[in-house]
């Protein structure tokens, strides 16, 4: 049995090296993938895990278990993504050049078993790797026994082809969306592209961009998650820049066309959300990506308008060089030659634009569909225009940047022809040799058939103008191309017929007769005779055609106005009386224009005030109404979702209780089954009863009671066995009795014989040895005498030198001694001359602290007195304002005075007075009916002028207080014939703030002076004044009929925002108003303010009341 999973990762890994050893590579990786999956095991300390997991991935790649590896590689970056990064990396790049290395052992084994295959081909046969096997594969391996190549690969590389593609995936499904692992993941999708790229694999590499492309979906959809990478750092978008260029580079080397288009659209949505400009270098590879995308489309307008864009970014990118604002790595290397070729491309694929279109649909209607302009709209902003280019545009630009200097020649002059000169007889002729030229290059080779639809048009259109009819054959014999490039009769025919079709081109042909008919019907609406109409070609190109003479149809449709204009001539040649009329006309006209012009002035600034104040007051309304509906949604946005949060946490507690209650079931469950299995296999009848029925305690007792019967059966046995064993050894035992004398006396003799041959054996060896031992003295003994001779005098003679060795040692010793301890006074030397400088430095330190602190003081000081300055100058500033407040409203009052004192002149008297005379009481009557804006400030509000209105309670208070006071009275009553009864102001218009009446909100208007007055003045001032205001009606968002928004409450308007002077929160303080210049203002009893229970949201109209 494998060990458990939670044994530690040392233990795991030697238990599967020992199973990998003995060929069990599949129990030892049983044995990993266990430990790597269990919970247990997320606490194991990362540098014991990475040798699991190294081990656990080889064995993965050797078996081809990609499944488990996945799981495995799940478990490990959800445990190590937190603590370590590096070594989520370094298990995947172990993982990928694993399998990158069985590709290539399988390789080289289809090679020698294919000697003669193309290296670099394998596994090129194989359409899709994820459907290896097909019905024409089984069949033929089952009815040939020979190996042919394709088979070798399918049967040798493919697979592992396969476990390949799967590692990339996996890794990249690993590693998504996760900011701590970008690096890795863009490594990973470039080699996968690599991958895509060496094998021709088309299918695997549309399944990876899409792929990659839901991962970028899935990271803006996933903002909110741990770890999620942020596509707006710019690092970020620039790596995925980076992948899909590569990725669109790939795309276009496989040939796959629309996975190119679609990398470029993602590509331009990455640079939308880019802050920063992409490099000039990779838009240059953009650019000539798309050039061949529409060029294999046959889009040749845009492919036109690609190769405008990339000529103006090599130019654009030369001139930085030159002039040194970007470096050479980030933009391409120009040099003439490269702006001369693109230049002939600018050039040659716009001459390339048809100017009939070639698409195939029912009629010209069908090219601005909706759908059509969608389309041209997407590529327009792909190539990052700001309008869908034409063919006329695209000339115009190259012309205005100078391309005809740097084109080929050739190009040039097929410019020339096409699009300057007029010769429809000899324009085929003239093309010949450039069409040839042309083709001899292949890259311009793909441009001959475009422009022989081009060369085509323009001769039909020349011809138009210089012919009526002509015979097919001249027609054949002038549209004669080099032989490559020849065009056959109904060639011929068809375009003339599609042109015919789309109403470009007006001709009939008549085969019976051989003649081709140009449509000269004046009545016509036909395109082609009517080429200055918008329809125009299918571009909209018709100022390029080239015009000799004006159409029998252009002649018919200027007939009345070319008679208009004539008879206009001659009545001002023929009638003396209609040019006077004309001038007395023009001067009644200069002169009712001056006379009003004032006038209308002064009513056009009128009314440009009254648009402004209702625009501001219905935007002020619709930003009110807005916020509350703002409001409104998010606190039913935040109510449902906390109402949903509830429900998920209930459902979620309830899926936890009934799953722990199954998986305890399913525990209990399983004991239960392997415990009868025991008992069954232990013999044990359980008998009749119901397994359901039994539980764990039922069980325990039946495997007790077999114990227990297990245990006396046992006893029984035990206790038969031992007596028979009994009964039997004393049976032998009495028995041996018998016989033991005779064997004592037999073993006695055996071992005294053995004694003494022993004896004998070692006294012989003995004397021997002792025999070779003297004869070895006595032969030794005559060397002693030399030996010792010789040891003497060696001795003798290396008594010097090892004395002068002695002596050389001792002075080594004493150096070495003198060495020590100069090194430790040096030693001590440096740690005090260190130590010294530390301290030197700690009191640097604490100086420059101190030094610092008292700047700092020094700098508050300096800032407060500066702030008190300021504070004064603007309390002098403040001082000065409500004294000319003052004086303003002192002058307004006395002209308030003078103006009522005219009324009242003018009620007295019974009749109007004449406007007309140079003096008398007219000028006040004027004056009164000058706009509102002039009204004084005590007229109350605007009223409509209608019979049978009665003064107010207001206007008769007013009124008798300027009887007994000898203050000006209010608004007469309507009864009275006076001069505003009979000349009645408007009562409609715009008041300015300085004309207005006083408001009771106690909150002043901005930007007046007499505002900062009514700041410094209390209410209780304001309230004795003599001369009564008119007082708004007010709503509960204290704005009334005619309020302006002025004069709403501050705290109203931005309750979230306003502070006091020292940063205290006046909402908060809802008791006490607080007026602008941060003073508290007294409040009437009989208008308390309600305060905001805390905690509980008020709408903003209600707020601070």
């Amino acid at each position: 049995m494998p060990p458990p999973p939670h044994t530690r990762p040392e233990n795991v890994l030697k238990r599967a090296q020992e199973l990998i050893a003995v060929d069990q590579s599949t129990a030892a990786l049983t044995i990993l993938h266990e430990h790597v999956t269990s919970k247990r095991s997320r606490n194991s300390p990362i540098t014991s895990l990475e040798p699991v997991m190294l081990a656990f991935v080889k064995l993965c790649v050797d078996l081809k278990k990609g499944k488990l590896a996945k799981d495995g590689l799940y478990q490990y970056k959800n445990t190590a993504q937190n603590t370590n990064v590096g070594t989520i990396e370094l298990v995947l790049k172990k993982f990928i050049s694993l399998a990158e290395d069985k590709v290539s052992e399988a390789q080289e084994k289809a090679e020698q078993i294919q000697s003669t295959q193309d290296p670099g081909s394998s596994g090129a046969n194989v359409e899709d790797l994820e459907a290896i096997e097909t019905p024409e594969s089984i069949l033929l391996s089952t009815v040939s026994g020979e190996q042919a190549k394709d088979r070798t690969d399918r049967a040798v590389v493919t697979p592992w082809l396969k476990f390949l593609w799967e590692t990339y995936r996996t890794v990249l499904e690993i590693l998504k969306n996760n900011a701590r692992l970008e690096v890795m993941y863009q490594a990973t999708a470039l080699l996968a592209f690599g991958f895509c790229q060496k094998f021709a694999r088309k299918t695997e590499f549309r399944r990876l961009c899409e792929l990659l492309r839901n991962h970028v979906q899935n990271a803006a959809k996933y903002q909110s998650q741990m770890h999620a990478i942020n596509l707006s750092d710019p690092d970020t978008l620039q790596r995925h820049l980076d992948t899909r260029f590569e990725q669109l580079n790939v795309a276009v080397e496989l040939e796959l066309w629309q996975e190119a288009f679609r990398s470029v659209e993602d590509i331009h949505t990455l640079l939308s959300l880019s802050k920063r400009p992409a490099k000039n270098i990779m838009m240059a590879n953009y650019y000539e990506k798309l050039t061949r995308i529409f060029l294999v489309s046959e889009n040749y307008l845009f492919h036109a308008a690609a190769w405008s864009r990339y000529y103006n970014l090599l130019r654009q990118s030369a001139s930085n060089v030159m002039s040194g604002q970007s470096s050479k790595k980030d933009n391409p290397i120009v040099t003439d030659s490269d702006m001369a070729r693109a230049a002939s491309f600018v050039l040659l694929s716009a001459l390339a634009i048809p100017v009939i279109s070639t698409s195939r649909s029912k009629g010209a209607l069908v090219d601005f569909d909706e759908a059509r302009k969608n389309k041209n709209n997407r590529l327009t902003n792909l190539l990052g225009m700001s309008s869908a280019p034409t063919r006329t545009i695209l000339f115009k630009d190259a012309l205005s940047k100078g391309l005809l200097r740097r084109a080929k020649p050739e190009i040039r002059e097929l410019y020339q022809i096409l699009e300057v000169d007029f010769h429809p007889l000899s324009i085929c002729k003239k093309i010949s040799p450039i069409l040839t030229q042309i083709g001899a290059d292949p890259d311009m080779e793909k441009y001959v058939l475009p422009l022989q639809q081009v060369i085509l048009t323009r001769l039909f259109q020349q011809l138009s103008q210089v012919y009526e009819s002509v015979e097919l054959k001249y027609v054949h014999q002038l549209a004669q191309f080099p032989e490559s490039y020849q065009v056959t009769t109904s060639t011929i025919e068809k375009f003339i017929m599609n042109g015919c079709k789309k109403g470009d081109l007006a001709m009939r042909i008549d085969h019976t007769t051989g003649v081709l008919t140009f449509d000269s019907d004046v009545f016509s609406s036909a395109k082609a005779l009517h080429p200055s109409s918008v329809s125009g070609f299918a571009e909209g190109d018709t100022s390029s055609v080239q015009r000799l003479q004006r159409t029998p149809a252009e002649i018919v449709r200027s007939q009345l106005t070319r008679l208009a204009k004539t008879l206009y001539v001659t009545c001002q040649h023929v009638d003396p009386e209609f040019n006077e009329a004309r001038q007395q006309a023009k001067a009644a006209a200069l002169t009712r224009a001056a006379a009003g012009a004032e006038q209308e002035h002064q009513e056009t600034l009128a009314r440009r005030a009254i648009i402004e104040k209702k625009k501001e007051l219905a935007s002020d309304a619709l930003q009110k109404k807005q916020k509350e509906e703002e409001t409104r949604k998010r606190i039913i946005a935040q109510q449902r979702q906390e109402a949903e949060a509830q429900r998920l946490a209930e459902e979620h507690k309830e899926r936890e209780r009934k799953r722990k209650k199954e998986e305890q079931d399913r525990i209990r469950r399983e004991n239960n089954e392997n415990e009868i299995k025991d008992l069954l296999k232990k013999g044990i009848n359980i008998g009749d009863v119901d397994v359901k029925d039994l539980d764990s305690n039922g069980l325990r007792l039946l495997r007790i009671s077999q114990l227990e019967k297990e245990k006396n059966d046992l006893n029984k046995n035990l206790r038969v066995t031992g007596k028979r064993i009994d009964h039997l050894e004393r049976a032998f035992r009495k028995e041996e009795l018998k016989l033991l004398p005779k064997d004592y006396e037999a073993q006695r003799q055996r071992d005294l014989s053995a004694y003494e041959q022993t004896k004998s054996e070692t006294l012989e060896e003995t004397e021997r040895k002792h025999k070779e031992d003297v004869a070895l003295k006595h032969r030794l003994s005559r060397l002693l005498p030399t030996y010792e001779t010789f040891h003497k005098d060696l001795k003798e003679r290396r008594h010097d030198e090892f004395e002068k060795r002695r002596k050389s040692a001792d002075r080594e010793y004493n150096n070495a001694i003198e060495k020590r301890k100069r090194d430790h006074r040096e030693q001590r030397a440096r740690e005090e001359r260190e130590r010294e400088e530390a301290q030197r430095q700690a009191r640097e330190e604490e100086e420059r602290i101190v030094r610092e602190e008292e700047e700092k003081a020094a700098a508050e000081e300096e800032k407060k007195r500066l702030q008190a300055e300021a504070k004064a100058k603007r309390d002098e500033e403040r001082r000065a304002l409500d004294e000319k407040a003052a004086l303003q409203r002192q002058r307004e009052a006395e002209a308030e005075a003078k103006l009522q004192a005219k009324k009242n002149a003018l009620s007295s008297g019974s009749r109007i007075p004449d406007r007309s005379g140079p003096s008398g009481p007219s000028r006040p009557a004027i004056a009164e009916r000058t706009e509102s804006s002039e009204r004084p400030v005590a007229s109350g509000p605007p009223r409509l002028n209608l019979a049978g209105n009665k003064p107010t309670w207001r206007e008769r208070e007013a009124a008798r207080a300027h009887q007994g006071g000898g203050a000006p009275p209010s608004a007469p009553s309507s009864d009275v014939a006076t001069d505003e009864v009979q000349l009645p102001k408007r009562t409609t218009g715009y008041v300015p703030p300085s004309k207005r009446g006083g408001v009771e909100s106690g909150l002043p208007s901005r930007g007046r002076p007499e505002a900062a007055a009514a700041r410094s003045t209390p209410r209780e001032e304001t309230s004795t004044e003599p001369t009564a205001k008119w007082r708004p009606s007010v709503r509960q968002d204290g704005l009334g009929r005619d309020g302006s928004p002025a004069e709403v409450a501050p705290s109203q308007r931005f309750l979230g925002g306003l502070r006091g002077p020292q940063g205290r929160d006046v909402s908060a303080d809802s008791s006490r108003p607080v007026s602008s210049d941060g003073t508290t203002r007294t409040e009437s009893p009989a208008e308390p303010l309600r305060k905001p229970a805390p905690g509980k949201f008020v709408p903003p109209h209600l707020r601070n009341k």
